[in-house]
């Protein structure tokens, strides 16, 4: 094998003494074996810039991947757990009544916590046992997330003040002084240590018999829906809090609240031409999360509840509906435990391991109750095989990337 490479690379003497890495070239008179070891050590470096190159563009082809900057990419690595079940808790966030409940939850890995309105405000207030205290007691980054759609949807609202229902901000309000509200909300959540707004709504509103949203939606019109959810949405990445767009591919139609029953929605075919015609120019115009509902769309996969099927992730990343792109951001679930659509149907852990399995990067439910069953099902799901590995470490990395981003902005 040795002569055939030094024969090859002989013949190739001519040219490849112009390669970076190669020196000068050999006088003709040399010795054969000292030409054979020169010309293996320029082999060598041939192979070590050849594989410098190959590094660098796999470097760059991830970043893109991930739609961030090659550093960005490193500082997201670096903050995702190496340990199995380190990681799997990473990729869960749990509602919390306190600063105890929330420090026991962090303690276990999760890579946030969700504020209900359940949760005492002085895990927002009490110097030594707010969020600055967890972050100082963790010592590692996390996120800090809340409902604050304004209207009749707002956790906290005697810290955060009153913001108009999102109907009422655009049938009385420009767009910019929508924008202008959410900075205003933003602003305030932000000193207090949120950092993920669950807003805006780009649901459409589907009128009195469609369940859940009515108000919560900002018109029956998708130009107008998407220019004002942009629009809240700018307002809350000026201030520094992550905006997350919901409920992908769409409630506002569905007859029913997913809440207290199972809710289905128009065909797919609809869908793709009115419910997701606000995504296209909102996620364009003014980038954001994800939020993934419950609803069923027919002809969506198996038509399972949105959250748990994996067409419906797959909708969202390849952007295959009018106006659509790719979408390469953190998808986050609708709330797992307390709304009927899904809870009806499984335990907490097990719709944890089926909405990460069929697409989504972080799950979310509203307790800590059954936190550390949850990472138990998602590590025997990944040593099972039944959960990619490599899948919930892109999961776990677009989290830790979305809070190296954001801190970054």
């Amino acid at each position: 094998m040795r002569k055939q490479v030094v024969t090859v690379l002989i013949a190739l003497l001519p040219w490849a003494t112009g390669v970076v890495g190669c020196g000068q070239p050999l006088p003709v008179n040399e010795d054969p074996t000292t030409i054979a070891e020169q010309l293996a050590r320029n082999q060598a470096d041939i192979e070590e810039e050849l594989a410098q190159r190959a590094y660098a563009e796999a470097r760059a082809a991830s970043a893109q991947f991930f739609g961030v900057s090659e550093q960005q990419l490193t500082a997201g690595e670096a903050l995702v757990p190496t340990d199995l079940r380190q990681r799997a808790a990473s990729v869960l966030m749990v509602g919390v009544r306190n600063y105890d409940d929330a420090l026991f939850a962090l303690s276990q890995g999760a890579g946030g916590i969700f504020i209900g309105s359940w949760t005492d405000p002085g895990l927002l207030t009490t110097p030594g046992r707010d969020i600055a205290a967890l972050r100082a007691s963790v010592g590692r980054p996390f996120s800090v997330s809340i409902d604050a759609e304004g209207g009749r949807v707002q956790r906290q609202p005697a810290l955060f003040g009153a913001v108009p229902a999102p109907r009422e901000m655009a049938s009385s309000h420009t767009s910019e002084q929508a924008e202008a509200m959410a900075f205003e909300l933003g602003t305030r959540l932000r000193g207090a240590g949120v950092t993920v707004d669950f807003a805006p709504v780009l649901d459409l509103d589907g009128g009195r018999g469609a369940g859940a949203i009515g108000d919560r939606s900002f018109s029956a019109d998708p130009a107008v829906a998407a220019e004002y959810g942009a629009a809240f949405a700018r307002g809350l990445s000026r201030a520094g809090v992550r905006p997350v767009y919901k409920h992908f591919p769409g409630h506002g139609r569905a007859r029913g609240d997913s809440h207290f029953q199972s809710v289905t929605g128009p065909n797919l075919t609809d869908v793709k031409a009115v419910d997701l015609a606000p995504y296209g120019p909102a996620l364009a115009t003014s980038d954001g999360a994800v939020m993934v509902g419950h609803v069923q769309v027919p002809g969506l996969g198996d038509a399972s509840p949105s959250s748990i099927n994996p067409a419906a992730y797959q909708l969202l990343r390849s952007g295959d509906y009018p106006g659509g792109t790719p979408y390469r951001g953190v998808i986050y679930t609708d709330d797992l435990s307390g709304m009927k659509a899904i809870s009806a149907r499984m335990s907490t852990p097990e719709a944890v391991v089926a909405s990460l399995t069929a697409g989504a990067d972080v799950a979310l439910w509203i307790s800590t109750a059954e936190l550390g069953a949850a990472i138990n099902a998602v590590e025997r799901a990944v040593v099972a095989g039944s959960y990619s590995g490599q899948q919930l470490h892109n999961s776990a990395l677009r989290a830790k990337l979305q809070l190296v981003v954001h801190e970054q902005q």
